[in-house]
Parts: C-alpha cells; sequence; structure tokens
C-alpha cells in the first residue's frame, strides 16, 4: 500500500463530474479530502491523500490524466510573512526542527526552511498570522 498526495486542477467543463468517486469504484483507492475549492463553471483545486496499492494508484492516475485534469504532487511549504512577524517569538518554542530561531545578536527570527517539515504547528502558535502555509 501506498499514500500519496495530489493536487488536481479541473477545467471548468469537468468540474461537475463524478471524477473522485471513479478512484474508489474502479481503482479500489481511498481518499482523504484536505482541501477543496470547486464552483460549478469555474476551474476546481482538489488536494488529496490517496491511498491504495501501487497499480491501482498508477491506473487512477493515469484515468484522472486521460481526463484532462492537470495531477502534481502536493508540496506544501511553510512561509514567514515578514511585514507581519513582530518577532515575539511563540513559534521557536513550538517548532520540533529547530528550523525557528532566535538571532543572539538582533533578537529577531530567523526562519530556516530546509529545515521545516511543514507540521504547520508554527501557524497556530502565531498570534499574528506571519506563518503562512502555501500549496
Amino acid at each position: 500500500m501506498i499514500t500519496k498526495r495530489i493536487v488536481i486542477k479541473f477545467p471548468p467543463t469537468l468540474v461537475d463530474q463524478p471524477i473522485a468517486c471513479q478512484l474508489v469504484k474502479d481503482y479500489n483507492l481511498e481518499f482523504n479530502i484536505l482541501k477543496a475549492s470547486i464552483t460549478p463553471k469555474e476551474e476546481g483545486v482538489l488536494v488529496l491523500e490517496v491511498k491504495g496499492k501501487n497499480h491501482d494508484y498508477k491506473s487512477g492516475i493515469h484515468y484522472l490524466k486521460n481526463l484532462g485534469l492537470n495531477i502534481k504532487p502536493l508540496k506544501k511549504d511553510v512561509v514567514r510573512n515578514e511585514e507581519r512577524c513582530t518577532h515575539c517569538g511563540l513559534c521557536v518554542g513550538v517548532c520540533p526542527t529547530d528550523a525557528l530561531s532566535v538571532n543572539r545578536i538582533t533578537r529577531e527570527i530567523e526562519f530556516d526552511d530546509s529545515k521545516c517539515l511543514a507540521c504547520e504547528l508554527c501557524i497556530t502558535a502565531c498570534p499574528t498570522w506571519a506563518m503562512e502555509l502555501h500549496f
């Protein structure tokens, strides 16, 4: 069994189709909706965590691509909004990987995104919403 997170972009012509149901019915895949923004007659975006056998997953993705859907692996990035950050340090205490630290000279918060796991703990800890999640 594999688990993958994907982003599906729908053209307006396919927004009203039961595409996710077909993944379960025809390809034996389980899915969890992580984010959805689908409006009739407009482009839609669906972020799914898909679980199943490797062969079924590949067949399901092939089905989606043949429909004309844009499929990409999910990449979550945590980004700090420099304008909102007040350097209060609340995020430093909750970061499990030390991606956030206090500069001993300037006393400002520094963010090393290469250490970030996108666990999102800093997002909920930040009182000014300076930490943001981007898909």
